[in-house]
C-alpha cells in the first residue's frame, strides 16, 4: 500500500513567518457571507475583470482567456475560488496575467454559474465543459497540448471533481498536472475535517437540495481517486481546511497518484491571494512545480530555506 505523503512544512527565509503573522494580526479575522443578502453585497464589492468573456463549448460556457506576450508553452485551466457564489474578479484575472507572464502559458479562467441561483451541479457541469473544450481546441487555439488545471478554495474542489469526471471519460491523462490551493474536499460534514466547516452558509447555498453530500462529485475526498494526474496541494498552517487537505493528499497517495502537500507557516485560508512574502514564496514554488510538469520533466526543487 502506498504510504501517505508527509506534509512538507515549507522552509522559508528568516522573518517571513513573523511578517505573515503580523500582516494577519493587523488585517483581523474575516468570514464569508452568512446570507444571500451578504452574498449580493460581496458580489457588488468586487471589481469586475477587464478581460471580456468568451462563450465556448456546445453549452456556451463563459471563460476569460489571458495569453503571454510570446510563445505559449502550455495552457492552464483556472477555476477561481469564491465559495461557489462569487464570480471572476479583476484581482483574479490580474493573478492569471502574472502566471501567464511568469511561465509563458495561456490561462483559461472559467466563469462558471454561481450558487445559490444555480446550485450543484451547475458549476461542475460548466467546469467539465470548459475542460473538454480545452482538450479539443488547445492545439489549434494556442499551439500546444500541454495542459494543467489550477484551482483555489472552492475552485480547487471544482478542479478535483472536474478531473474525476474527465477520468471517467478516459480524458484525465490529457492534463499533465493539477495545483490545488486550500480546497475543501469534504462538504458533507462526515469527517472530523468536514465538521470544522459544517455550519458555513456556502454549503447550503451550493448544496441545500442535495440529500447525500458524500457523492464524489460534491465531496471528492470520498471518491475513487485512481488515474488522476500529479497534484500539488498548497495550504496554510493556520487554515481551517488544513486537515481536509491532509486527508485528500493521503487519499490521492493511497490511489497511486503522484502528490505533494506543502504547508506554509503562519498562513490562513486564501493566503496566496494576499500581499505577503509568504504568498510570494508559495506562488514561486507553484510556478516552478508547474513549469516542470508542463515540460514533462521531473518535479522541480522547491524554495530554499
Amino acid at each position: 500500500m502506498t504510504p501517505p505523503p508527509a506534509p512538507v512544512p515549507v522552509a522559508v527565509p528568516a522573518g517571513l513567518a513573523a511578517e505573515c503573522r503580523a500582516f494577519y494580526a493587523a488585517r483581523g479575522e474575516r468570514r464569508g457571507p452568512a446570507s444571500f443578502d451578504e452574498v449580493l453585497a460581496a458580489r457588488a464589492a468586487q471589481v469586475p475583470p477587464a478581460v471580456a468573456v468568451e462563450r465556448v463549448s456546445p453549452l456556451g460556457v463563459a471563460v476569460r482567456v489571458v495569453r503571454p506576450a510570446g510563445v505559449v508553452r502550455g495552457v492552464l485551466l483556472d477555476i477561481p475560488g469564491g465559495g461557489f457564489y462569487l464570480g471572476a474578479s479583476a484581482g483574479g484575472i490580474a493573478r492569471a496575467a502574472e502566471v501567464a507572464g511568469a511561465l509563458g502559458v495561456a490561462v483559461v479562467s472559467v466563469d462558471h454559474r454561481l450558487a445559490p441561483e444555480e446550485p450543484w451541479p451547475a458549476a461542475p457541469d460548466d467546469c467539465e465543459a470548459a475542460a473538454r473544450w480545452l482538450i479539443e481546441h488547445a492545439q489549434t487555439r494556442f499551439g500546444t497540448s500541454a495542459l494543467a488545471v489550477v484551482g483555489s478554495s472552492a475552485g480547487a474542489t471544482l478542479a478535483t471533481t472536474t478531473l474525476l469526471r474527465l477520468r471517467d471519460r478516459g480524458l484525465a491523462g490529457r492534463f499533465a498536472a493539477a495545483v490545488l490551493q486550500f480546497g475543501v474536499y469534504d462538504l458533507s460534514g462526515s469527517t472530523p475535517a468536514g465538521r470544522l466547516i459544517a455550519g458555513e452558509y456556502f454549503l447550503d447555498a451550493y448544496l441545500g437540495h442535495v440529500a447525500d453530500r458524500t457523492v464524489p462529485d460534491v465531496s471528492p475526498v470520498f471518491g475513487d481517486l485512481r488515474g488522476l494526474p500529479p497534484a500539488l496541494l498548497i495550504v496554510g498552517e493556520r487554515d481551517v481546511l488544513l486537515a481536509d487537505n491532509r486527508a485528500l493528499a493521503a487519499r490521492l497517495a493511497a490511489a497511486g497518484v503522484d502528490v505533494e502537500l506543502l504547508v506554509y507557516p503562519e498562513a490562513p485560508h486564501g493566503f496566496t491571494e494576499h500581499p505577503t512574502g509568504m504568498a510570494r514564496a508559495a506562488l514561486a514554488d507553484r510556478d516552478r512545480w508547474l513549469a516542470g510538469r508542463l515540460a514533462r520533466g521531473g518535479p522541480p526543487a522547491l524554495s530554499p530555506a
